[in-house]
């Protein structure tokens, strides 16, 4: 038989059955093999699954949000941060890889406990300081991993941005004491022309900043959801709480788009502004200071006085504690702590923690989406109008002088030296700020923001003025800076 012969079997039915086909001959053909099937199956299976995959990461986010770009490195913002070589050590070397390595500590809210070592004192503290910088290092190293920290100023400013309030875009305020977020914030909610305005209830500190077409928050902030991740929260809580906090809020988990802001002030007049709120008898005792997956601890940071509040203290007083947060606070508040042992001060030798923190605090900010300036209120109106796409009803207007700002002309020449020492972080750190200000408002990139608005110089003179709002009050951030007493301000 030739072997190209067709295979098949041919039977004769005599019986009545033969009545049901046209012939009398049955014929059977080789049927297909069942493994060819199942193959096909798990082809067009495996199609598939690529198929959601692929659609997952790399979908536009103005599209969709099935990806946490939030949690991709972001390796332009290095150009801004000046290379981090911290003298050896253990801690030192591990945070500072952290850091030059892009990447951020994990924070795992309530999910996580971490425990630093403590070093001792006297003469056999060298061998007890090593223990802990090697538990400390060993510790940093293995958390020093990619969190949520947003979307940066260099994605919003991509020609295809759109901050989406629509989708799952988030706007998340840190809020810095004494910067004048008091006042932005309550703008953010009552003075922002938006499709659906937020509702603000009388009597109450709060307002429903909901999105255009369904009940969720576009706005993350004391105004807005509250005080959810704690009392000014700080970079290192909001990054590892926001998301959880939404997700409990909302009753169900969704794939966000964050975008950090935030406001930074001349330090010493920070301070002194600071100095004058707490002389008043304001505490932020509600403060968690939390980090790695629990609160900073009574050892870690000593209360200042004794006693509900330090009504009346003296400036030199203020000043000679060595816990007070007030202290380079801007910087702190920035940087990711779980790279410098979060407050336990004995994790590493004080310079190395310094210049950790002070370059994480450098890349974190440079990250943010927006950050503004007290003293440059009209060119931070316009970045943030512009960077969002958003308009304010009022204009900030700058005044140049505040009552803090003519306390420190007061100081004596000691009292000033003594707060430039204790604020000399936050004075690198708002010389960095400006710089970065500036280098934006002239950058190819922000003139090209500038070029599509073919009314530029008009709308820049009359920022804030929009010809359909009526009976919005004037913004004057400077007179709102130092504001009523308040222990949560």
């Amino acid at each position: 038989m030739p072997v190209d012969m067709q295979k098949n079997v041919s039977v004769q039915v005599d019986s009545d059955f033969a009545l049901l086909l046209p012939s009398g001959v049955y014929e059977i053909k080789k049927m297909e093999p069942r493994s060819k099937i199942r193959t096909i199956i798990l082809f067009c299976l495996f199609l598939a699954i690529a198929g959601i995959i692929g659609f997952g990461y790399f979908c536009q986010d103005q599209v969709c949000a099935l990806s946490k770009r939030g949690m991709m490195l972001q390796p332009d913002i290095l150009a801004y941060n000046e290379a981090i070589m911290p003298p050896p050590g253990a801690v030192g070397a591990a945070a500072a890889s952290g850091v030059a390595n892009n990447a951020y500590g994990v924070h795992h809210y309530q999910h996580q406990s971490h425990q630093p070592g403590g070093g001792g004192g006297g003469a056999g503290s060298a061998m007890a300081l090593a223990s802990t910088s090697a538990i400390s290092a060993k510790s940093i190293q293995q958390n020093v991993i990619i969190t949520n920290a947003g979307l940066s100023y260099e994605d919003v400013l991509n020609d295809d941005f759109q901050f989406d309030m629509d989708g799952h875009d988030v706007m998340v305020f840190l809020h810095i004491q004494k910067t004048g977020g008091t006042s932005f914030g309550r703008h953010l909610v009552r003075d922002l022309d938006l499709k659906r305005p937020c509702e603000c209830q009388r009597q109450r500190k709060r307002c429903y900043c909901f999105r255009p077409h369904r009940n969720e928050n576009w706005l993350f902030s004391r105004y807005s959801t509250g005080w959810k991740c704690g009392l000014h929260a700080d970079w290192t809580e909001l990054t590892s709480c926001v998301d959880i906090e939404l997700d409990k809020n909302e009753g169900e988990t969704a794939k966000r788009r964050y975008f950090y802001i935030t406001l930074l002030r001349e330090p010493i007049s920070r301070y002194m502004s600071e100095y004058r709120h707490v002389r008043r008898g304001a505490t932020w005792k509600g403060s968690r200071h939390w980090c790695l997956g629990r609160q900073a601890t009574a050892a870690e940071l000593p209360p200042c006085y004794k006693g509900k509040d330090w009504l009346d203290v003296d400036l030199d007083e203020f000043a000679a504690c060595e816990s007070n947060l007030a202290a380079n606070r801007q910087t702190r508040m920035l940087a990711d702590l779980a790279l410098v042992g979060c407050y336990n001060k004995t994790a590493m030798p004080a310079h190395e923690r310094d210049r950790v923190m002070l370059a994480s605090a450098k890349r974190n900010l440079a990250a943010m989406a927006y950050f503004g300036l007290t003293e440059y209120q009209k060119i931070s109106q316009y970045i943030f109008e512009e960077t969002f796409n958003l308009r304010f009803a009022i204009p900030f207007e700058q005044h140049n002088t505040t009552i803090s700002a003519s306390a420190v002309n007061n100081l004596r020449p000691d009292q000033k030296k003594r707060i430039e020492e204790l604020n000399s972080l936050d004075i690198e750190l708002y010389a960095f700020a400006k710089n970065l200000l500036f280098q934006r408002y002239g950058s190819s990139k922000f003139e090209r923001l500038k070029a599509k608005d073919n009314d530029f110089e008009k709308r820049f003179a009359n920022l804030g003025n929009i010809y359909y709002k009526q009976g919005v009050t004037e913004f004057n951030w400077d007179s709102n800076i130092d504001d009523t007493l308040s222990t949560d301000h």
